[in-house]
């Protein structure tokens, strides 16, 4: 898939449809829709969305780098790894598509429609059946 990267300010570019495309999101040069960040796959207008700051601002990312990625994809972020964790090892859309169950997520969502969503979230890390 190849894509062209946004290289104006953040949330400066709109895409397709008139959405806001922020700095570190990829274009999908046939539909002119932004790409997840995560999965990669396009955005539709009318897809569940989210921003994602890829260094929590809890953590010192206020005011750094957002991404945009399908509401799915960011909830499957946060239940794979916790703040902390996020901001020391999992600062980079590239860090994240390395992360072992972000990988296996990624490949079982890449075979949904772009505007997939699961009602049912994974399950959140660490928890244990008791």
């Amino acid at each position: 898939m190849m894509a062209m990267f946004v290289e104006s300010g953040l949330c400066s570019m709109s895409g397709a449809m008139g959405q806001d495309i922020p700095e570190g999101n990829a274009i999908d040069p046939e539909s002119g829709l932004p790409l997840c960040a995560l999965c990669e796959r396009p955005i539709p207008p009318r897809a569940r969305q989210s921003l994602h700051h890829l260094v929590p601002k809890l953590r010192g990312g206020k005011g750094g780098p957002i991404v945009l990625m399908h509401q799915i994809c960011h909830n499957e972020i946060h239940a794979s790894a916790s703040e902390a964790e996020l901001a020391r090892l999992w600062s980079t859309p590239e860090d994240l598509r390395r992360h072992p169950r972000l990988e296996k997520f990624i490949r079982w969502v890449q075979k949904r429609p772009a505007d997939f969503h699961s009602k049912r979230p994974g399950a959140r890390r660490g928890w244990r059946r008791r």
